[in-house]
């Protein structure tokens, strides 16, 4: 049996709908690539803030919108003529069990910061929610569904951040975790979910998706993601970071990341200092970077470092040496005899 991340009924049941698989498998992929970019980000082999950059954020909310909106979907066509509770509690297990997978797993790597309701703790519990909305008129469900949607801008409370309420949403300072999908405003994206699978039956949208059949090899391996998009979403970060991890120990992306961020900071200061005199400051930073390199003083350069006389003595130096190279033009000095 397939197992997906969708709410819908036993195969036996109802047919498959082959676009929504394939539109299922489209979100998988784009999570795959969300999770690759933020992996290197994390190792540092890109310098882009992947959990913070405007079109990142924009790209990972709407896979996760797609995801929600199909749990409505799901819900609608496996239980909106009746609950079939024993296909219900089947598909519900799947997925909690692998919420726990990924609490666990998480809590092993980042205990700081593990993931306690992330996409599968939500898709769980808003199924389960969702079942109280299948007979609700199409358009309260919409109205209902907006209303998450604004509330956080019109109401928050510190109450809600704390962990343990957090899952709930409308809090002012978001907890520190990996992954947090709350109820508000998410669960308005499976009410968007029902509400338009149940006006697509409604107006005959969903006979038509139902004779769509994948034709070409493609469409075929999207249908067969989507239908196991739970099982590729549980193994592609482990194999992901199997991957990248022995490469990061290998080439040391941080190490490279590390230089290039005090060369363009140094530069950046410099020029601000030394009246915008670049070949000045470009010569100064090399100068700098090469001396801290060879002479292995990173760590005195650490804010939180307690450094001896003869630490502050060795930085002075290599602030002279560096200064006198770049006035004077004098060939890269060489890293002094161990």
């Amino acid at each position: 049996m397939s197992a997906s991340l969708d709410t819908g009924g036993a195969r036996a049941h109802r047919p498959r709908y082959a676009l929504i698989d394939i539109v299922r498998g489209i979100a998988i992929i784009a999570m795959i690539v969300y999770h690759a970019a933020w992996d290197l980000w994390f190792l540092q082999f890109i310098q882009v803030p992947i959990a913070f950059d405007p079109g990142w954020i924009a790209f990972q909310r709407t896979i996760l919108s797609t995801f929600l909106f199909l749990v409505g979907t799901g819900l609608v066509l496996g239980h909106g003529a009746g609950i079939k509770w024993r296909s219900f509690w089947r598909r519900f297990g799947l997925i909690a069990g692998g919420a726990l997978l990924v609490t666990i797993g998480t809590y092993f790597a980042f205990p700081e910061s593990f993931v306690y309701f992330g996409i599968l703790h939500a898709i769980a519990l808003f199924s389960l929610f969702g079942l109280a909305f299948l007979r609700l008129p199409i358009w309260l469900n919409a109205v209902l569904g907006l209303v998450l949607l604004i509330l956080p801008t019109l109401f928050t409370s510190t109450v809600f951040d704390a962990k343990a309420l957090s899952w709930i949403g409308l809090w002012q300072t978001a907890p520190y975790t990996e992954d947090l999908v709350p109820v508000v405003p998410w669960f308005g994206g499976v009410l968007f979910g029902i509400a338009g699978t149940r006006l697509a039956q409604r107006t005959g949208i969903m006979d038509r998706i139902a004779r769509v059949a994948p034709a070409d090899p493609l469409s075929r391996a999207l249908a067969w993601m989507g239908r196991w998009s739970l099982v590729i979403y549980l193994v592609h970060q482990p194999v992901l970071l199997g991957i990248l991890m022995p490469m990061a120990m290998w080439l040391e992306p941080e190490i490279e990341a590390r230089n290039a961020q005090f060369y363009g900071s140094c530069v950046a200061s410099c020029e601000d200092s030394a009246g915008g005199q670049a070949a000045y400051c470009t010569t100064y930073c090399q100068c700098s970077l090469d001396r801290i390199e060879a002479d292995q003083l990173w760590p005195l350069l650490d804010p939180g470092s307690v450094r001896t006389e003869d630490d502050n003595d060795a930085l002075v130096d290599l602030t002279n040496q560096c200064a006198a190279q770049a006035l004077t033009g004098m060939p890269a000095l060489e890293a002094p005899a161990e």
